[in-house]
């Protein structure tokens, strides 16, 4: 058991257990046994060869879901320490939130939800939970991985409430407006810092943004300028990189500072208190926010709709829309474990939605070559 936990982190006595019971783990926490099968299942495996910004193919430099996932994994593990939270939740909940993402990011995830609109529609955070919860197939007494509740309830970033009702006791915080434990609040803010920052580090090596359009922002400004203050002659490549690296340790800094003062105003006693608190304990200064959001919005405008990227994402979304379509007319071309997939209230085991299990866990190099043995060929060039 984790010693020196603050009052308000969650700790294996407070913990709501497994769905299905088990003798308790002799030589680890039971969150670290999530992280173990988190990071041992076939959906993590796959993380290395999805997309973050990206397709796959087009480069090993380029940030993966699985390279991301670590990175979120490493901050959430910084901020945890520095609140007396429990590490190794966070730690889970980060190498987890990603497992039900598509292959080809965004473009995929939407080009999907599209394909099962009259079939419930399809979001990563539920699919992320499907993964751990049914599709994954290593235990002999139970499916999916049977993790904690809390380690569950963390991959849930954000669902509606029409879905949260079907979710149970995982998607309560949802209808009643509660909050998850901090732990979760934390990778949720990890997983920001992280994308941000590191899509900021592939767009200069692709090429789409450059450091004058960086100068025009507040955090990669105030950055670049203190290293450049400080390090004269350094070359291109080591400038951003320290740049990019100390952006990181500024959100992260701020968001541990403004947490720390948070919980101190409302002094919580205990996790039940964390969730009636009635606003997140976990955030950035409204300063740092602003910054970040303007940091968001530059992504989103210079980088996820450059043309090239564009270009990429929209070959994405035809071949996830002609996979589901292909696999929807001829059944028989799905590999045959595809039809024994669990059936959640959610999510019934309907052929669109044993489609969608599958397209959903192609990486994209998997999907791309599927695409052409199945329809012909594309050029991803």
């Amino acid at each position: 058991m984790v010693t020196g936990l603050a009052a308000y982190a969650v700790s294996e006595r407070s913990s709501r257990g497994r769905h299905y019971p088990e003798s308790p783990p002799a030589h680890r926490t039971e969150f670290q046994r999530d992280r173990d099968r988190i990071v041992h299942c076939t959906a993590f495996r796959r993380l290395e060869y999805k997309t973050q910004v990206f397709v796959n193919h087009e480069g090993d430099m380029f940030r993966t879901r699985l390279t991301h996932s670590l990175e979120v994994a490493q901050i959430s593990r910084t901020v945890a320490r520095a609140l007396g939270l429990n590490e190794d939740l966070a730690e889970a909940i980060a190498l987890a939130h990603d497992l039900g993402h598509t292959p080809f990011g965004h473009a995929g995830q939407e080009a999907l939800d599209e394909c099962m609109r009259a079939n419930g529609g399809f979001e990563h955070n539920i699919q992320s939970l499907r993964v751990v919860d049914r599709l994954e197939e290593r235990y002999a007494a139970f499916p999916g991985l049977n993790l904690t509740f809390e380690t569950r309830e963390g991959i849930l970033k954000h669902v509606g409430r029409a879905k949260a009702r079907m979710l149970g006791e995982v998607g309560r915080r949802f209808l009643d407006r509660t909050h998850a434990s901090l732990e979760a609040q934390v990778t949720n803010i990890a997983d920001e810092i992280a994308y941000n920052n590191h899509d900021i580090d592939d767009g200069l090596r692709s090429g789409l943004i450059d450091l004058g359009q960086l100068e025009t922002l507040s955090i990669p400004a105030e950055q670049l300028a203190q290293v450049r203050r400080e390090y004269p002659r350094l070359d291109t490549k080591r400038l951003t990189a320290e740049a990019i690296r100390r952006a990181v340790n500024a959100e992260v800094s701020d968001l541990v500072d403004e947490s720390q003062r948070r919980i101190g105003a409302r002094a919580p006693a205990d996790v039940a208190a964390v969730r009636a608190a009635g606003v997140a304990l976990i955030g950035f200064t409204e300063t740092m926010r602003v910054r970040h959001d303007e940091l968001k919005r530059f992504l989103r405008d210079n980088l996820y709709r450059h043309p090239r990227v564009r270009s990429m994402t929209e070959r994405a979304a035809l071949i996830v829309r002609a996979l589901f379509a292909a696999y929807l007319a001829d059944p028989a071309a799905l590999p045959e474990r595809v039809a024994v997939a669990g059936a959640t209230a959610v999510q019934p085991p309907t052929l669109a939605r044993q489609v969608a299990d599958y397209v959903a866990g192609m990486t994209d190099r998997f999907a791309i070559a599927e695409y052409r043995r199945l329809i012909g060929p594309i050029d991803m060039n």
